[in-house]
């Protein structure tokens, strides 16, 4: 894969990046261009593995973000914790990704991509040794905090450094590879999961899904000096503490609430956040626009191609969580399933997303941007025929009728999310690309927690029987992906 995305810039040499301005009238997003950027420091080469490197962080982020779901009876049982311990073992670390996202992206353009990509890197690998080692169910949260600020750290790098050293038909495929090691990610993290709490390697049970990171991420740590080139912002600007402060305690106070809200049944406490939230984040946005050092530049939003698309990525996020909760929670309450044989069901779902992601750079060459619309209408029929078929088969009827729509389903998926993050963030100056991808990652994961919260109220609210949730649970996500479509309209056709 990596052979595909090799670019040749001069090593050792402080360059400055720049690309022709973005034209009207074309629709080929193969070769989305950045508009002339401020000067962007790059003090090597990518070479054949840095794209490996990088995609390895992604993917064992992403993996811990749903893997830990099929391990939660077992962890229940071992570590004698409460329904509410349980519920923080996800949300800890969803909760400490989404507020550091932005904060991090900001850190990586004015201290080095590469140093904030493996100060994550090492932060997460450390709290997955932790989280292996755990005595009490108290001590599994921190570490999944920790967890989550690691993986904070690490991922807008990601996106930034493709921004910043790839450039043209280089960056496409790079961006492309991106989107799917996190699809990957997020669609095998179930049959992953299920298949390490199944072998009990040495005994270790729940606890294997943690320790796998650690040979992984020593190896990936110890590539990262030799592959990674580090690139950071010329401009010697000071880190905008106010504004980190107020972005990270107004995230906080959507997504905790949202996370847990509905299963205490929605306490004032929750709504009470959501209210200074807004003003958090409205606060935030003013402060933004006349200090002098900000965290996100506003002019990042101004252009369309950059706040379109972070929409859009908000919408298909509150489409993709959501969908592999209720389906969890179908195959495995609904229908009886282990959690072996949950994921094994979702390998159909992951056959469509591998065949449609590997060619999705072929087909937004010809599409352009209405390659994202395609898929999301591709998710939503999937959706139809699988809500048709839930209903059809009932509690008893062989389980194994779902498959077609999965594979539909995943095709879908995989013509979003392989070509979302060149057009969101194909048009942004490499100067602001760590700022910019800690905006679309925290977007990816507020829509995370919006979504589950939605589709929680609608599942448990239709749960006379589990077809008939899952049911209504999918007619949600498919007025959702039909506003994904509609709403990839107002995106720019850019060359």
């Amino acid at each position: 894969m990596t052979s595909h995305v090799i670019a040749t810039v001069r090593a050792q040499a402080a360059i400055s990046i720049s690309q022709p301005p973005i034209r009207a009238g074309d629709d080929d997003m193969t070769a989305i261009k950045a508009p002339a950027a401020a000067p962007v420091r790059v003090t090597a080469a990518p070479g054949r593995g840095t794209l490996l490197v990088l995609l390895t962080g992604v993917f064992i982020t992403t993996l811990d973000f749903f893997i830990v779901n099929v391990a939660i009876p077992a962890t229940q049982r071992d570590l004698n914790a409460t329904p509410s311990q349980v519920q923080f073992l996800v949300a800890g670390f969803g909760v400490a990704l989404a507020a550091g996202l932005i904060t991090a992206g900001r850190l990586g353009d004015l201290y080095g991509r590469r140093r904030m990509f493996a100060i994550g890197l090492a932060v997460f690998t450390l709290a997955s040794a932790a989280c292996g080692e755990a005595p009490t169910a108290g001590f599994l949260i921190g570490a999944r905090v920790a967890q989550g600020l690691g993986a904070a750290l690490l991922m807008p790098q990601v996106l930034a450094i493709i921004n910043t050293v790839y450039t043209g038909e280089h960056r496409a495929k790079a961006f492309n590879a991106y989107g799917v090691a996190m699809g990957f990610g997020g669609v095998f993290g179930q049959l992953i999961g299920g298949i390490l709490i199944k072998t009990d390697i040495a005994g270790l049970g729940w606890r294997t899904i943690f320790l796998i990171n650690v040979p992984v991420g020593i190896a990936t740590l110890a590539l990262v000096p030799r592959l990674v080139p580090e690139s950071r912002s010329a401009a010697g600007a000071r880190l905008d503490l106010a504004g980190t402060v107020l972005v990270s305690l107004g995230l906080v106070a959507i997504v905790f609430p949202l996370v847990q809200g509905r299963e205490q049944g929605w306490p004032m406490w929750t709504w009470e956040c959501l209210g200074a939230a807004a003003v958090l984040l409205t606060a935030f946005a003013l402060y933004q626009r006349r200090a002098a050092a900000p965290l996100v530049a506003p002019a990042l939003f101004r252009n369309r191609s950059f706040t379109v698309g972070a929409t859009v990525s908000l919408l298909h996020a509150m489409t993709m969580g959501s969908f592999f909760l209720v389906l969890a929670l179908y195959l495995q309450q609904g229908r009886g399933l282990s959690a072996l044989e949950s994921g094994l069901i979702f390998l159909p779902l992951g056959l469509g997303y591998f065949l449609s992601s590997t060619r999705a750079a072929a087909v937004a060459a010809r599409l352009g941007r209405q390659v994202i619309a395609v898929g999301a209408l591709g998710m939503a029929l999937g959706y139809v025929v699988l809500a048709l078929t839930a209903s059809e088969l009932g509690e008893h009827g062989a389980v194994g009728w779902v498959i077609p729509g999965l594979v539909i389903a995943g095709a879908g998926m995989g013509l979003v999310m392989a070509p979302l993050p060149a057009l969101v963030l194909g048009g942004v100056e490499p100067a602001h690309a760590a700022a910019a991808s800690g905006v679309l990652s925290t977007a990816q994961q507020a829509g995370g927690a919006i979504g589950v919260a939605l589709i929680g109220v609608v599942f448990y609210g239709a749960l006379g029987t589990f077809p008939h949730a899952f049911a209504a649970g999918l007619i949600l996500l498919i007025v959702l992906d039909a506003l994904v479509a509609a709403l990839v309209q107002a995106l720019p056709r850019a060359r």
